[in-house]
């Protein structure tokens, strides 16, 4: 994986977290605890508004889910990766929400018109940072997975 970017003044606030700088270590892992993301053997670090995660992990979906659950927080504007991935398939492409997006437009958008029904493929491939279809936040990153045929 690599660094990736995130909107530093959007997210879930956690304990910690503000405008400028990002949670601690500790708080940023009870933010992966509280999303059922396993993180034993991960390791968290942060330098200001960078989050460094490293250690293995069993899929690239749960690299993603971990680096987007970070990255999603107040205060953080970049996670580098560097997470290996013990069975890695095709990465999903990231979207950043904008104002006015639902998750059909983007589906529309990502997939294809007339693919607007596919959102519930993104909604699902987010959760459980997700929990409902209609919430989510201009500046928010979205994993979008590639449609089975």
């Amino acid at each position: 994986m690599s660094v990736f970017s995130f909107l530093k003044n959007v997210g879930a606030k956690i304990l910690g977290s503000s405008d400028t700088k990002a949670a601690s270590s500790d708080e940023l892992k009870k933010e992966l605890a509280k999303h059922s993301l396993d993180a034993e053997g991960i390791q968290v670090d942060v330098e200001g508004d960078k989050v460094i995660v490293s250690g293995a992990v069993d899929s690239t979906e749960q690299a993603e889910k971990i680096l987007l659950a970070l990255g999603n927080t107040m205060g953080v504007s970049e996670v580098d990766s560097q997470l290996e991935v013990a069975a890695p398939t095709t990465e999903a492409r990231l979207y950043t929400v904008k104002s006015g997006d639902t998750l059909w437009k983007i589906a529309e958008e990502m997939y294809g018109k007339g693919k607007g029904a596919q959102y519930t493929v993104i909604f699902e491939a987010n959760t459980p940072m997700l929990n409902h279809p209609d919430k989510i936040y201009p500046g928010q990153v979205l994993r979008i997975p590639e449609l089975e045929v």
